[in-house]
């Protein structure tokens, strides 16, 4: 068996110590960065190769190539991209960054590159030592001496650096190690250290360190001086303005401009000019200070960039001027907006206190509706009206705090929340700001945002509102924030006590008519390129539409069925013909067949059957409810997925009814021969809620008296097991949904009479109401004789 030839070893000296390292080393090419022997240097390892290099070195021999390229953007630089001078490093330290190596090399000797070896995984060099070239001379004396002196009058001159330095200069008697220090310190490009990185003659590199050292003393001595004469005639911040610019001024006479230089005076000049507060300003200088002095290379560069770039940008003292001309306001209300005349009113009653108050607290608003009826669109409408731009946000499936608050700059890709990109966006710190869907958000691990907004919309808090990516204060008072929601249950007590509740219930079949007409007509027409004038849609036909083809609260159904029609009406133009005014019997050639019927309307055929009327999310709505009797076991079914309050509900009418059967002129015998049924349709949806037991009575009644509920009439309230109707909430709702299903009469809890002020009038007038006291009065009223 032959034995495997040994690696060729290559020896160096440093400082009186021979040293042997193999021949062959791995390479890490690097950007923007020279190493010298004798120096210490932290690197940031992020490519493949380069970190398999370190991990190489690391794990076996201990010493490392290092070589710089010529250009920094190539990833993979081959042989021909790379200098072909460069240094023999030990590896003193190696720590995984997560998203790369971070390693600590210490500077060894010069070599010159003889090959490169390109291997998959790593690239590999062989080299030679290139020696310092030095004779012990009078001239490499003086030299010497001359630098050191110069060096330290530098130090002296330059506060920035620390006076320790002069003492360890004092203790450097190597001229090659004097020179290497004083080149790895100095402020020279990348091409000026490669050359004297590559200069094996120390004195000729002493040469060259001599001019550069005089140049910066001169530079330091005029900084000094200006600094001196501006400091007794000019504030801190006007002297460190003109100082900077001095600077500037003498680096590009002597050619010596530094892209990082420039950079951070840029961002100086940006902050000036910004205006911004005392606090924040000082935040920002401190961070340009902290880029002017990292390297280039570095990750971190990046981070304070956009840190702050976002400073910056945010619009700490930027605002518009609010339109105090209430008439004005008015008009640009009522020409965007039907109705709704509560939520007008509190914006102009704003804007009034505005003109007598300087700076008013903003108000919290929360628009509470069903979908479709303009919530949203009323913002913008207010943002119109005050002359202030209009940004918005939807909280809909939000479930992480730092979406609200950002996150912390620890984090890789860290940014504000969506408040303060909000604010970015629309360049003011005063607009209308929407935050939509409110009652959707959501909460997980990540924490709660409904939290997080407490601070937003607490007006005694949110004058130094914190994000955490800024970690600055904010002041958020200016902003008029209107919250929209369907519902108010789903929202966290706290967050909704802090909001002023407006609500913007569904609108009535006439008052839909009079949108379409005035609103939703012209804007399709306009969406889709027709001459608002060039098409008619009659009144009865937006009526037909409203009752056979929607189902809504809102108009969002209405909207798109317009759009159908206005679609077809755009195609008869592009093909040449004339468009025929649109008629009544018409829409079911251009809608199809009618896709609602109006079931109120339809004749209860039967005892046993009552309707209900419910509130929703998105609106009211009627509902029947169905009761039976079969021969069996004495038993109570209830089918429709009920929930749990609306099947005691049905468990306290049968008891009152069979409590009370003999005044009621029931036989108490059925109730042991029978079972009973209660069921109530749509059965895919979920049914809860009180205000059904008063229904609930009516079909019992209705089933055990054998005695029909009378045809369109709707009731709702709860009941007790005495006999008593008490009041139930979402009346305005479920007079609406009545009205739109075409029934004619209502019943309802006496208590709940007071509510009626809400409804519009002409569908008082259109309805007939019967108000109850007890369960006799809901079974006389509701039953027929």
């Amino acid at each position: 068996m032959m034995a495997e030839n040994p690696m060729p070893e290559v020896s160096i000296e440093i400082q009186g110590e021979s040293i042997s390292i193999p021949a062959e080393l791995p390479l890490l090419p690097v950007r923007n960065t020279v190493v010298f022997p004798g120096t210490t240097l932290p690197l940031a390892v992020g490519r493949p190769r380069s970190a398999a290099a370190v991990r190489e070195a690391a794990s076996g021999s201990g010493f490392l190539a290092v070589l710089a390229q010529r250009r920094a953007e190539v990833d993979a630089p081959r042989q021909e991209g790379l200098y072909d001078v460069g240094v023999v490093t030990r590896v003193l330290q190696v720590v995984d960054a997560g998203q790369g190596l971070s390693v600590v090399v210490l500077g060894l000797a010069r070599f010159r590159v003889l090959e490169i070896i390109e291997e998959e995984e790593v690239q590999r060099i062989r080299f030679e030592i290139l020696p310092d070239r030095l004779e012990e001379t009078a001239e490499a004396e003086a030299a010497r001496r001359t630098v050191q002196r110069l060096a330290k009058d530098l130090i002296r001159l330059r506060d920035d650096l620390p006076d320790e330095l002069q003492e360890m200069v004092d203790r450097l008697t190597d001229a090659a190690r004097l020179a290497d220090l004083a080149a790895f310190g100095l402020n020279f490009s990348v091409e000026e250290r490669m050359a004297l990185l590559g200069q094996p003659d120390v004195v000729a590199r002493l040469r060259v360190l001599i001019r550069h050292l005089t140049r910066e003393i001169r530079v330091a001595q005029v900084s000094r001086d200006f600094a001196r004469k501006a400091a007794g005639e000019i504030d801190e911040g006007r002297r460190k303005a003109l100082l900077r610019e001095q600077l500037r001024k003498i680096q590009e006479e002597l050619g010596d401009t530094d892209d990082q230089v420039v950079e951070a005076d840029e961002l100086r000049q940006r902050i000036e000019e910004a205006g911004l507060p005392e606090e924040v300003a000082q935040v920002t200088l401190r961070e340009v200070s902290r880029l002017a002095s990292v390297p280039s290379h570095s990750p971190e560069r990046s981070v304070i960039r956009t840190y702050v770039e976002w400073i910056l940008d945010l619009p700490w003292t930027e605002e518009t001027e609010d339109h105090l001309d209430l008439p004005h306001a008015r008009q640009i209300l009522d020409e965007d907006n039907y109705d709704l005349e509560r939520v007008k009113e509190r914006v102009l009653e704003y804007l009034a206190v505005r003109r007598l108050v300087k700076e008013p607290k903003g108000p919290i608003l929360c628009f509470l509706g069903p979908p479709g009826v303009g919530k949203t669109s009323l913002g913008k409408s207010i943002a119109r009206a005050m002359g202030r731009k209009f940004a918005r946000i939807s909280l809909g499936g939000v479930r992480d705090e730092a979406e609200i608050r950002g996150h912390r700059r620890t984090y890789v890709g860290a940014l504000p929340g969506r408040i303060l990109q909000g604010l970015k966006t629309v360049g003011t710190r005063n607009p209308v700001f929407m935050l939509d869907e409110m009652d959707k958000i959501g909460m997980d691990y990540h924490g709660d945002p409904s939290s997080a907004l407490l601070e937003v919309l607490d007006p005694e808090q949110n004058h130094t509102f914190s994000d955490h990516y800024l970690e600055i204060p904010f002041d958020l008072s200016k902003v008029l924030f209107i919250g929209t929601a369907n519902r108010t249950d789903t929202i966290p007590p706290p967050l909704l006590d802090r909001m002023e509740i407006i609500e913007l219930p569904g609108y009535t079949a006439r008052e839909k008519v009079r949108i379409g007409q005035e609103f939703l007509v012209p804007r399709q027409a306009r969406e889709h390129g027709v001459d608002a004038d060039s098409i008619r849609i009659p009144e009865e036909v937006l009526l037909r539409i409203v009752e056979e083809y929607t189902r809504e609260a809102g108009v969002r159904a209405l909207e798109r069925q317009i759009a159908s029609l206005v679609r077809k009406h755009a195609l008869k133009l592009a093909e040449g013909h004339e468009p025929e005014p649109i008629q009544p019997d018409d829409l079911a050639r251009l809608l199809g067949p009618p896709s609602f019927t109006r079931e109120g309307a339809e004749r209860i055929d039967r005892p046993g059957i009552a309707i209900g009327m419910v509130w929703t999310p998105v609106g009211g709505d009627i509902l029947f409810i169905e009761a039976t009797r079969m021969e069996g076991k004495q038993d109570l079914h209830l089918t429709g997925q009920l929930g749990d309050v609306m099947r005691e509900s049905a468990e306290a009418a049968l008891s009152y009814v069979r409590a009370n059967a003999d005044a009621l002129g029931i036989d108490p015998a059925v109730f042991e021969k029978y079972e009973i049924h209660i069921h109530v349709p749509s059965g895919a949806i979920r049914k809860d809620g009180p205000s059904a037991g008063v229904t609930i009575l009516a079909a019992l009644g209705s089933l055990f008296l054998d005695r029909r509920v009378r045809d369109r009439i709707a009731l709702t309230g709860e009941i007790t097991l005495r006999g008593q109707v008490l009041p139930v909430g979402g009346i305005k709702e479920k007079i609406l949904a009545a009205h739109r299903a075409g029934l004619s009469e209502v019943i309802l809890p006496s208590r709940n009479e007071k509510d009626l002020s809400e409804v519009p009038e002409e569908v008082r007038e259109e309805l007939r109401f019967r108000f109850v006291d007890d369960c006799t009065d809901v079974l006389r009223e509701a039953l027929s004789a």
